[in-house]
């Protein structure tokens, strides 16, 4: 089984849930639009090389900074922190939802939701290679 459709449909469930949340707290559209992608400038570590690239971008690409953000937000009672929690959250989900997942150092295109050009009969194209796999070959 391809896992890679139920991280998507996870990825479109925090996208909706955090911006549905962002928008019942008021949040305003323009704050909504400048910081949405401010994520991704995670992706100037890959001017240094990729091992800093992968770093850079996995650490604003995961769930534990907003979710801290959040906790913080709503514990210390800053409106704005839970805002920004929540758009974080929701380009997070964005991403997920089109294969952008977090990065091994190897290169960019190379995440945890997979290999780029993998289908749901099995086979992988890497680099011009085509082969199958099998439950037998895949990580234990």
């Amino acid at each position: 089984m391809n896992p890679r459709p139920i991280l998507r449909a996870e990825g479109v469930a925090v996208f909706a849930a955090a911006s549905a949340a962002y928008f019942l707290l008021d949040g305003p559209l323009w704050l909504y639009a400048v910081l949405f992608f401010a994520p991704d400038l995670g992706m100037v570590g890959y001017a240094v090389n990729p091992r800093v690239g992968s770093h850079t971008y996995n650490l604003v690409h995961t769930y534990v900074l907003p979710i801290a953000l959040l906790g913080l937000g709503v514990w210390q009672a800053v409106p704005l922190a839970v805002l920004v929690a929540a758009i974080w959250a929701a380009h997070i989900g964005f991403d997920r939802v089109f294969g952008f997942g977090l990065k091994f150092r190897s290169e960019f295109g190379a995440t945890h939701l997979g290999p780029e050009r993998f289908t749901d009969e099995g086979l992988l194209a890497d680099r011009g290679s085509v082969r199958r796999t099998t439950d037998s070959n895949l990580p234990k």
